[in-house]
This record gives C-alpha cells, sequence and structure tokens, in this order.
C-alpha cells in the first residue's frame, strides 16, 4: 500500500493507523480497508518510544473497516499491554492481518499470533521467551516474583498454541527454559506461528537501528544480529552495550548504509566516514559505561555500612561485563546472608544498616510509643527485632548523630542541639519522617460523609475551573409547506465553576519537648493535624448545603423558581407522602435543553441527626405511615434511599435528596492534581530552636448543578 492510495496518517510517535481511501479498499476487494503500523515498544514504562494499550484499544475500537493490517516491527515491552493489545486485534469484527516487517520479538510475537491470517517478511525475525521482570526485596518476595512469571508464561503459551497448533507443552518448554528463541520467516512458517512468507520491507531496517535495547542489558546489541539457528541462544552479557551508530560502524570492507535518495539507493562509506562512526560508537560506550558506573554506585550507597558491600561494589565496578542488574542480585545475596531469615523466631523484617531502613524503624518505634492508630484501625507495632524499640528521643538524637560525635558526657541540651544542627546528623530527616507518617495515619483514619453524597474531581492548578453540561434538541419537526427541513436551533449548555484554595497550618517542635520526650505534643500534635486536614474538608462540603449558594446563573441552588422547582414550598416532615412527592419532583426534572426528562431517582437522604431515626424508619417500613391498622397500604418508598446521612453538621427540621452522584452530580470535592492527602514539609527552624512544619491540603469545594437535588424545608 502506497502513502497516494490512502488517506494522512494519524499523528502519533508510537503507533500509526492508516485509513484506506475508497478507492484503495476497493481494490483489496473490501469497502472499507485500514493499516496499523506497530513500530516502537510495548507498553508506557520503556524509554522514549511505546505503544500504549489503553489508547490503542480506543483507537482499535473506533476503527471502522472489513480489513486491517497490522505491521509489526517491535522488540517487545510490556507482557500486560501486549496481551491487551492481542486480544483488542482479535475482538475487532474486520479480517485482520498481521505482517512482521522486522522484528516481533517477546511481547510483540504474541500480539503477531493475534490476525486471521499472518505472514512475515523474508528477511524478518522473530523470537519467543520467557517473560522477565526486576525486584527488590527479599528471598520471599523475589519467589513471588518467579511464580509471578511463571504465570506469565502458562498463559501466553496458550495463545502461541492455539495460533501455530504447537503442543501447548512444548510451547510452554520455550518459555520456561530462561533461553531467546529465534526463527527466521521459514522457521517460524514451518512452526505454524505463520501462515505466509512476503517480500522483504526495506523501510524496517532503517527504523530497526533506531531502537534503544539498553532494556536487555549489555547483550542488547546482539539481538540486531542473531544467530541463523531456529533456537539460538544469546549471550547474558556482553563487555558493553554498542548503540546503533557502533552496529553501523562495523568495519567491513563494502560497508553500505542506506541514504535518503529516491528508490531506497545506496553509497559506499568513505573511510572518513567510517571512522567518524567507530569514534562516535567508543564514545557512546564510554558514556554507557559511565551511566553504569553512576547507578551501581547509587545502588549501592544505601547499604555502605553492610559487612562486604564496599567490596563486592569495587568488584562490580571493575567488570565491565557486570550490568546494573546483575550487581543488584549480587547486592541482594550479600545482604541476605548477612540477615536472619523472615521464618525465624523473631517476627517482622530485618533491619538492615541501610540509613533509609535505619530511619524507618526509629519512626516507627516513636510512633507505637505514642500510640499512633494507622490508616487501617489499627496501632503501629515496633516489632521485637527493631533495635530501637523503647528508645526515648534523646537516644534516637544521639544514634543519629555519626559515632564520632556521640560522646555520653554531651548534657541533653547538647546533645539535641548537634542533632539538629550538624550537616551530617539524621535527626531533622527522622524527625519528618516520624511527623510525615502522623499527619497521615491521622488523616487516613478521620472518618468523613462527603465522599458518600459528592462528586470526587480533580483540578490542575488554582484557576477558574469550569463544569460544562450540553443541552439537547428538541423533537423533529414537520417539512414546512415548501417540503423542506426546518433549521433546528442550538440550545446554549450551561456552566459551573470550581476553584481550588489552600489551607493549611505551622507547627514549631523546640528542643524543650524532645528534652521532655513529650510524645503528646510532639507526634500527637501532628496526628491532630493530619484529623484537623480531613474535617476541613467534611466542613466545607457540608457548609456548601447549609449556605445554598448561587450556581453561575445567579439563581440559588435550591429555589422554586421556575429554573429551578427544587425547593418545596411548603414544610413537610420525613413521611411516605413526603418522599413520594420529592420522588416525582426528581423525576421531573430536565436536561440542560428542556426537552428530556432526566427520571432521576432518590439515592441519597441528608438530614440532622435527630432526624436519623425517623428517616431510616420510613425508608424501611414494610406499610406506609398510616394510623388505621385495618387499611393499611404498602409503602410505595420503600428502600428507596441507598445511603442515609445523618449529621451534626445540620440543624433544624430541613432534609434534603440527592441523586447519586455518579449520575446527577450536585456537589463536587476537587483535590489539586487528584492528590486528596495532605502535604507536609520541614525545614530547620530559624524563628525556633528546633524544626517548623508545615501542613498543607489544596483542595476545592463547589455546587456545580440543582438538577439531581431536592429540598425539603421540613416542620
Amino acid at each position: 500500500m502506497s502513502t497516494a492510495q490512502s488517506a494522512p496518517a494519524q499523528p502519533k510517535s508510537w503507533y500509526t493507523i492508516r485509513q484506506f481511501t475508497p478507492v484503495a479498499a476497493a481494490a483489496k476487494g473490501v469497502q472499507s480497508a485500514a493499516e496499523i503500523s506497530i513500530y516502537g515498544d510495548i507498553g508506557e514504562t520503556w524509554w522514549s518510544e511505546s505503544v500504549s494499550a489503553a489508547q490503542f484499544v480506543r483507537d482499535l475500537k473506533e476503527l471502522v473497516a472489513e480489513s486491517i493490517t497490522i505491521r509489526i516491527n517491535s522488540y517487545g515491552g510490556s507482557v500486560s499491554d501486549g496481551i491487551a493489545i492481542h486480544n483488542a486485534i482479535k475482538r475487532h469484527p474486520a479480517k485482520t492481518v498481521t505482517s512482521v516487517d522486522g522484528v516481533a520479538y517477546s511481547i510483540a510475537s504474541l500480539i503477531a499470533m493475534a490476525g486471521d491470517e499472518r505472514e512475515m517478511a523474508e528477511n524478518a525475525m522473530m523470537m519467543l521467551h520467557a517473560p522477565w521482570g526486576g525486584i527488590e526485596g527479599n528471598a520471599v518476595r523475589l519467589r513471588e516474583l518467579a511464580d509471578h512469571l511463571d504465570g506469565w508464561a502458562r498463559a501466553m503459551s496458550t495463545t502461541y498454541a492455539n495460533a501455530s497448533g504447537m503442543a501447548a507443552d512444548d510451547v510452554l518448554a520455550l518459555l520456561s527454559d530462561g533461553n531467546d528463541h529465534f526463527y527466521t520467516a521459514s522457521e517460524a512458517k514451518a512452526c505454524g506461528l505463520v501462515h505466509t512468507v512476503v517480500a522483504s520491507v526495506p523501510e524496517a531496517a532503517a527504523a530497526m537501528a533506531s531502537f534503544d535495547l539498553r532494556r536487555f542489558g549489555p547483550g542488547g546489541a546482539a539481538l540486531r544480529a542473531p544467530a541463523a539457528s531456529a533456537h539460538a541462544t544469546l549471550p547474558l552479557a556482553s563487555p558493553l552495550v554498542l548503540p546503533p551508530a557502533a552496529v553501523a560502524a562495523l568495519p567491513l570492507e563494502n560497508s553500505m548504509l542506506p541514504t535518503n535518495a529516491p528508490g531506497n539507493q545506496q553509497t559506499e562509506l568513505t573511510a572518513q566516514a567510517r571512522a567518524d562512526l567507530i569514534a562516535q560508537a567508543g564514545a557512546d560506550a564510554l558514556a554507557a559505561d559511565k551511566a553504569r558506573r553512576t547507578s551501581i554506585t547509587q545502588a549501592f550507597a544505601k547499604f555502605a555500612g553492610a559487612p562486604g558491600v564496599a567490596e563486592l561494589q569495587t568488584a562490580c565496578l571493575d567488570n565491565a561485563q557486570c550490568t546494573v542488574e546483575a550487581a543488584g542480585q549480587q547486592l541482594l545475596a550479600r545482604l541476605g546472608a548477612n540477615a536472619t531469615s523472615v521464618a525465624g523466631a523473631l517476627p517482622g523484617i530485618q533491619i538492615e544498616e541501610g540509613r533509609d531502613q535505619r530511619i524507618d524503624a526509629m519512626a516507627t518505634s516513636v510512633l507505637a510509643r505514642a500510640g499512633i492508630v494507622g490508616g487501617d484501625g489499627k496501632r503501629i507495632v515496633a516489632q521485637h527485632n527493631n533495635p530501637y524499640r523503647g528508645a526515648k528521643m534523646l537516644d534516637l538524637a544521639r544514634a543519629s548523630l555519626p559515632e564520632s560525635q556521640r560522646n555520653a558526657s554531651y548534657d541533653q541540651m547538647s546533645v539535641f542541639a548537634a542533632a539538629f544542627t550538624q550537616s551530617t546528623s539524621d535527626f531533622p530527616i527522622l524527625l519528618e519522617n516520624i511527623m510525615h507518617k502522623s499527619v497521615q495515619a491521622g488523616y487516613a483514619l478521620a472518618k468523613d460523609t462527603w465522599s458518600m453524597w459528592c462528586h470526587r474531581g480533580s483540578v490542575s492548578d488554582f484557576r477558574v475551573h469550569k463544569r460544562y453540561r450540553v443541552g439537547s434538541l428538541s423533537n423533529l419537526e414537520d417539512l414546512d409547506e415548501n417540503g423542506e427541513f426546518r433549521n433546528k436551533a442550538i440550545p446554549d449548555g450551561e456552566r459551573s465553576s470550581i476553584t481550588a484554595s489552600t489551607k493549611g497550618n505551622l507547627v514549631n517542635i523546640s528542643r524543650q519537648i524532645m528534652v521532655n520526650d513529650d510524645l503528646a505534643a510532639f507526634v500527637g500534635l501532628t496526628n491532630s493535624m493530619g484529623r484537623a486536614a480531613k474535617r476541613t474538608v467534611e466542613a466545607a462540603a457540608w457548609n456548601l448545603v447549609t449556605s445554598n449558594p448561587n450556581l453561575d446563573d445567579g439563581v440559588a441552588l435550591y429555589s422554586t423558581a421556575a429554573t429551578r422547582l427544587n425547593l418545596a414550598a411548603s414544610g413537610a416532615v420525613i413521611s411516605t407522602a413526603s418522599v413520594e412527592a420529592v420522588r416525582v419532583a426528581m423525576a421531573l426534572q430536565k436536561d440542560v435543553g428542556g426537552n428530556d426528562p432526566l427520571n432521576l431517582t432518590p439515592s441519597i437522604l441528608l438530614c440532622p441527626t435527630s432526624l436519623g431515626g425517623l428517616a431510616r424508619e420510613v425508608n424501611g417500613a414494610e406499610f406506609n405511615d398510616d394510623t388505621s391498622k385495618n387499611q393499611r397500604k404498602p409503602n410505595v418508598v420503600r428502600g428507596i434511599y441507598s445511603t442515609i446521612v445523618d449529621t451534626p453538621y445540620l440543624t433544624g427540621t430541613a432534609w434534603y435528596t440527592l441523586a447519586d452522584p455518579n449520575e446527577a452530580p450536585v456537589y463536587e470535592v476537587a483535590f489539586l492534581d487528584g492528590n486528596d492527602m495532605p502535604f507536609t514539609e520541614w525545614v530547620d527552624g530559624f524563628k525556633v530552636d528546633g524544626v517548623m512544619g508545615k501542613v498543607r491540603l489544596d483542595f476545592a469545594v463547589a455546587a456545580i448543578d440543582y438538577r439531581g437535588a431536592y429540598k425539603q424545608p421540613g416542620a
């Protein structure tokens, strides 16, 4: 297919969809046809190019075509994304053809199995291997990862087996032996992985040279030119990662590179050009090794004090074949040799000598002593093997100093002065850790009700953000006297506004509080600030209900005006009759255009605490509240409210009915960038002899629509 035969490509960097013109589609024997080119990494977590499964699935679902060709030139990527893409192709009603233009390695080969017809260029390659991944953790975590990867292999093997006709056990063996299995086009056809071998695709080779293969480790460069054997196995390590320029600069006598000239002509490299490429390859190789050494050094820094770590780091740095991943595995093995088993007599984790682990253990001991309850409702406990269990703040301050400064003759104030001011002290970091966790625990534990009846939103900044509602068109009309169609007036939409603001406070922690080991003033105060942050959002939401604000049209949220009709003209207590009247009124509410009744159903009842019992009684009663026992009638509104919220924030006799906020949102609570947890920041105090902390929460509350809401003044 040439570009002239098709519509312009969609402007995407990671895959391209081309819709054929009717003429070009007719030439293929169908009314509509399309082509998708996947020339990049599969998934959003790898390097510069990627194929987002979510976006791919959406675009493919919207693509209307009788025939779709999916062209593949990819080294693989995310297993879960690749499976989602494969399944999306299988679900599409069009006849699908998957064509391997250059390479279909790893999960890209599984995507190739999705086509009703599968073809492969004569000079293309396909590779199958086991899924792989990385994780940090103890032996139990690593075994869990291994089991997880085995599960992926079993799941993937069914796809290859169903497509090729190979035995499922044989495919599983290929995905479980740890080797990379390569297939030429003819070998893939012989195994049933593809149906047809087609002519080569020149542009695929140029695209292959642009791929970044660093994710495969030092052996990644070899993936560009695997051995011809159907089951060739690559070495797991090689001296350095060769960039594309280095591969292109191999010192062949008649090296040829494609040019941009018409017809893809090729030109012999000059000696100078070859020398320049080789020089660039050497520079890239040195840069890659520098990046390798830097990453290894950073990984080892956290465990610098552990026995044998320094010697292991030196060995890894000096071994050019040692990748960052391999160094990490050796580090885990060394730390595991120094630690006790997780199945030992003492519960919990083994505290290592790393800085982060030490600070975390200290913070846990303080929170446990203060009796802080975590977000799960359970008290935080310091395990028996926590070396700082029961330690006072003075002990922790002294332990935070370098050994050379832990002078036992220092008085308490001197210890804390050094802990607060010495640049090598971990004490300020420890305090920040403690206070952050304390604030978060208080916020998570505090109860709220707004989440039951408000829509949760997000804003990107502190500007005014609009919420728009589009109107509907009126019914279709008869033709005029001349038999012509009439113009339809397009109704205006409606909008409401919401604006985020910042609320917060400062807290000062002095050395006197530390000396007195006053956890109530230290941890208890920050924990209370977390609760206060949660309560601030709750109070702001309820204030919207009681204040009855004006919307952007200048009319109050609840009003008897013709543009609202969501405020009862006369008050009534909660009863079968009054709830039924509310139900009818909400069902008659119309959309923005005033054409379609929304037929909304009451879902949530808000009322003062004093009316909560009556509300639940009416909502749950089998019969209505007639006084005559001989003429009992079924309660027609029984169970109509799925949620009843009675609260001290409401007083008097008024009660409110809301529709499901997911169906017709009336109130919205939005957080800056969707972050609904308080932000904490701590600095060494300049005005305070200690540290000064800031707790803030960026959020907005607003009434955004009157539809789906009704107020009964009560009696």
